[in-house]
């Protein structure tokens, strides 16, 4: 028999943006108004150490870290990265990227950054946090979803692929039992599929319960949704539903590839997802996507959605992890109606599309992309590859071209491939000094809304709150929470 829950459902989902454009201090703040704030769970290892690297000024890191329940893994960590005056200029040490399938203590790193972004936003009250992951960064999710639960995370979310193991995954991890994951190998070749493995019990010495997070995949087609809602193992608990108006990774248009005038990915009618076909599958779901207004919460509630996940007014409010000049940089080009975001299918060297902000500086322009130097240190979006010897090896289509090819990758695959980790980074202030003397510099990602926030920000400013967002979407007409019945983990 499945347990089932009666709680009240958010109308407002914060999305979980970037890396670290999600952070604890948004999500909590979102959460305080009494809607669901999301944190970015995406390189949690490197955003723990970068942060313990620059000094942890305020002590916030250091004083989740001691609320870890098994303390023997902090103290090396703390040895390791935390530098009382800051770097002072030099660049950060970086987490080794992974060579081979670890085991569960590789994972300790993913294991504590999930675990201080959760505990910060959650700290001191009792409001709803969710935690947003992307399927295809398949190494981390594991242990980044355990740090996540001991830290008492609501909601799981997933889009960027097929999660199609999650739920098994955390009803495994609640229980106190091994949880694993098919890693996605290119060529292999082999009988059975490799896998990521993780052991509770090998983190905490003995098995522990912990409470199953609801779990909320992001999808773009009823059969995806079909798929999760019916034939996998485990539960889920809704879904978002997002359209390719949304920044960040978008599912690639169905059918064959078409581009508009600007060599942006054209969608038609077999990306829309119909309503009716997920309202008879009985679960609550959110539109993501060029939802950022209250009539778009008006409209969404009126086909029948639990409400809206929102993320780029999130993005560009205070609370929010973009680096301040940069965020005020963009918010004053979007006002004068200066700011258009692009579809590029060619930047993430996923090969998923991924929305860009064009902005002066960053590596949105040809020729501040051209004079990078190409390097891969931090490897989050490597593919896995069968070698020649039966091995799993890793390869990225943004490193040096001549090591890619080496690697028996295709240089086509090459064009255009931006280094999202250290872009992404560098965009919320964590940016990476090269060995050749080189700051990284930051790419923006923000959905379709950014080229209409201008009424917005003409009636809160450029330096406006989270607080401000959810006043504007919910408007002077608040909907009434409402309950449903969510099934929660078997």
């Amino acid at each position: 028999m499945q347990n089932v829950a009666t709680v009240a459902l958010p109308r407002i989902i914060q999305g979980g943006m970037g890396v670290s454009v999600s952070n604890w201090r948004l999500a909590r703040t979102v959460s305080l108004l009494g809607q669901l704030g999301v944190v970015s769970g995406t390189a949690m290892d490197t955003i723990l150490v970068r942060r313990l690297q620059d000094g942890d000024p305020a002590g916030r890191v250091r004083r989740a870290l001691s609320a870890f329940p098994f303390q023997h893994w902090v103290k090396p960590v703390l040895e390791k990265y935390f530098q009382p005056e800051g770097r002072r200029g030099q660049p950060y040490k970086r987490v080794p990227m992974p060579s081979r399938l670890g085991d569960t203590a590789s994972q300790i790193m993913h294991v504590l950054g999930g675990y201080v972004e959760v505990f910060l936003a959650k700290e001191g009250h009792g409001g709803l946090v969710g935690i947003n992951l992307l399927t295809k960064l398949q190494i981390p999710t594991l242990g980044t979803l355990y740090g996540a639960m001991l830290a008492g995370v609501d909601y799981v979310l997933m889009g960027a692929g097929i999660p199609r193991e999650i739920p098994e995954a955390l009803d495994k991890l609640s229980a106190g039992e091994t949880a694993s994951l098919k890693l996605d190998v290119t060529g292999w070749t082999g009988a059975d599929a490799p896998r990521l493995h993780f052991n509770p019990q090998e983190i905490a010495g003995q098995a522990q319960a912990l409470k199953r997070p609801h779990f909320l995949p992001i999808i773009a087609s009823n059969s995806l949704a079909t798929l999760l809602a019916r034939k996998v193992t485990g539960t889920i608990q809704g879904f978002v539903i997002e359209g390719p108006t949304a920044g960040g990774h978008n599912a690639p248009p169905r059918g064959a590839p078409v581009f508009d005038e600007r060599g942006q990915p054209v969608y038609g009618e077999r990306d829309v997802v119909d309503l009716e076909q997920i309202k008879a599958l009985g679960l609550p779901f959110w539109l993501a996507g060029g939802t950022g207004s209250p009539e778009a919460l008006e409209s969404a509630i009126n086909q029948g959605a639990a409400g809206i996940q929102v993320g780029t007014l999130f993005a560009y409010s205070q609370e929010s992890g973009f680096e301040a000049g940069l965020k005020e940089r963009v918010l004053e080009q979007a006002a004068r109606g200066e700011v258009r975001v692009f579809t590029d299918p060619k930047a993430s060297p996923t090969g998923f599309p991924f929305k860009v902000a064009e902005v002066e500086g960053t590596l949105s322009q040809p020729e501040v992309y051209r004079r990078r130097t190409r390097v891969c240190d931090l490897g989050y979006l490597r593919e896995p590859y069968q070698v020649a010897d039966g091995k799993i090896g890793f390869r990225c289509a943004s490193e040096p071209i001549e090591q890619y090819l080496a690697k028996g990758g295709d240089l086509a695959n090459t064009e255009g491939r931006k280094c999202l980790c250290n872009a992404l980074l560098a965009a919320v202030g964590q940016g990476q000094v090269q060995k050749n003397g080189d700051p990284e510099l930051p790419l923006v990602t923000s959905g379709d809304d950014l080229e209409r926030i201008g009424r917005f920000v003409a009636r809160f400013g450029t330096r406006y709150s989270a607080r401000d967002v959810v006043a504007y979407l919910l408007g002077e007409k608040a909907f009434p929470q409402t309950k449903t019945q969510l099934v929660a983990g078997g």
